[in-house]
């Protein structure tokens, strides 16, 4: 008797304090949380930048300011608290109770009461806790792919941004280059019609096109403050304070092949996270196969006699008959998202497939149409422009021609600024895609700096 009091007892201590669930692997112990994410080790002041801002200043402000990324750094922290408390065992039971009392004669009183004191504990087997916690890993290793996707979508907004604030200043100065020209021709026609070469209906034609060109003007400026609200949104700030973005627009790589870029879309988050997630699914099913394993609860204690105050000890275990409920739902359940996540693996990879096409598309067409505008339209508009205003200061060519050829520069160079704005945002796009830079040579030659 004494030794199977003995067993019981080390059973149960065993139980409480052995790092190791039952028939399980050892399990890993309280995680210390690590120092504030610093990211590479990148450390910024709060202070919202005044001077010049590069995207290579841009991307740890954004990485170390984003609401959003922030956010994501708690839920990871939470994530990794699920971990600990899936590794706990259960807590064992203290249960004390008291017989034949308050009774009448001589179970009156509580002098020939039975008191019992028990102690029980719940044994895992089947790898329960192990499980459990294999669980909670893999869905940590899912908010941390949900981090890397909202990651590059915040850093795809903010390169995105900055090519917009580097396409709205060389616009705005496009457009005061453009009324300079404007004020030079009105000039130029005042002049013509005070010595009564022209008339003056000319002069009132140029003031016209002034006043057009100090509009736009005006439009240049506030889309240009717009794109500056929207970059420093992307780190958190709604006044932005940076006197102006540097960067060359003016830079131009040739775009990779189609097939190549497909070949590196693996690295995309988006698909990357599924080995993880259909991981995770799988380690469901183990869990729940192993919930169809009884536990075993053991009990110990000992009963005082209250008529003869003789002691006796007891022992005792209990385990459930899994006759109807084998969890056999459960099971067919978990099953089933495995087989859902394997079918929405195949789907993601044909969804961003077919948009890094069309992304491509779009990164090629801007491409070409930003080296068509370089090399042939825009040369030829401004010796155009050039031969027929000087023509016209001597009386060869009427001054429609000239406010025409105007007209066809203004709008050649408006077009090459918005095509080369357009393929820095489509350069970001498809990076965001293919979860890496799409010239790997250019990539390098920027970090090398």
């Amino acid at each position: 008797m004494k030794s199977i009091v003995k067993l019981l007892t080390y059973s149960l201590v065993f139980a409480v304090f052995s790092p190791q669930d039952s028939f399980g692997d050892a399990v890993t112990t309280f995680p210390e949380y690590p120092p504030e994410v610093t990211r590479g080790a990148i450390t910024l002041n709060n202070e919202e930048p005044a001077g010049p801002i590069t995207l290579r200043k841009v991307v740890p402000r954004v990485l170390l300011q984003n609401p959003e990324l922030m956010a994501f750094d708690q839920e990871i922290r939470a994530r990794e608290a699920n971990i600990v408390q899936a590794g706990f065992l259960p807590n064992p039971q203290f249960e004390a109770s008291a017989e034949n009392f308050g009774g009448q004669r001589a179970f009156s009183s509580f002098n020939r009461s039975q008191n019992t004191f028990a102690l029980s504990q719940v044994i895992l087997l089947g790898g329960k806790r192990t499980k459990r916690v294999r669980v909670a890993s893999f869905l940590k290793d899912l908010a941390q792919w949900d981090y890397e996707t909202k990651r590059m979508d915040i850093l795809t907004q903010a390169a995105k941004a900055f090519a917009d604030v580097l396409g709205a200043q060389e616009q705005l100065k496009l457009m005061r280059s453009l009324v300079s020209l404007a004020k030079r021709v009105h000039l130029t026609v005042s002049e013509r019609v005070k010595a009564g070469k022209v008339s003056p209906i000319e002069a009132m034609r140029t003031k016209v096109a002034l006043s057009s060109t100090n509009i736009e003007l005006q439009r240049a400026q506030r889309e240009l403050q717009a794109a500056r609200k929207r970059l420093a949104a992307t780190w958190g700030s709604t006044n932005p304070r940076f006197a102006a973005a540097r960067g060359d627009l003016f830079s131009i790589s040739p775009v990779p092949s189609l097939e190549s870029l497909t070949r590196r879309v693996s690295n995309n988050p988006d698909l990357a996270r599924w080995t993880s997630e259909i991981a995770q699914r799988q380690a469901v099913v183990n869990l729940e196969k192993s919930r169809a394993i009884p536990n075993i609860t053991l009990n110990g204690g000992y009963q005082k006699m209250g008529r003869t105050s003789d002691n006796a000890f007891l022992v005792g275990f209990s385990i459930p008959l899994m006759i109807f409920n084998r969890n056999q739902g459960a099971i067919q359940e978990a099953f089933s998202r495995v087989s859902k996540a394997e079918t929405n693996k195949r789907a993601s990879k044909v969804r961003v497939t077919t948009a890094l096409a069309q992304a491509y598309q779009a990164l090629a067409f801007a491409h070409s149409q930003a080296t068509t505008l370089r090399n042939q339209v825009l040369p030829a508009a401004r010796n155009a422009f050039d031969a027929i205003n000087e023509g016209y200061r001597f009386g060869k060519f009427p001054f429609l021609n000239v406010l025409d050829s105007q007209r066809t520069l203004f709008q050649a160079r408006t077009q090459y600024v918005r095509a080369l704005t357009s393929y820095h945002k489509s350069v970001a796009d498809v990076e965001r895609l293919i979860g890496a830079p799409v010239n790997e040579r250019r990539a390098l030659a920027a970090t090398s700096k």
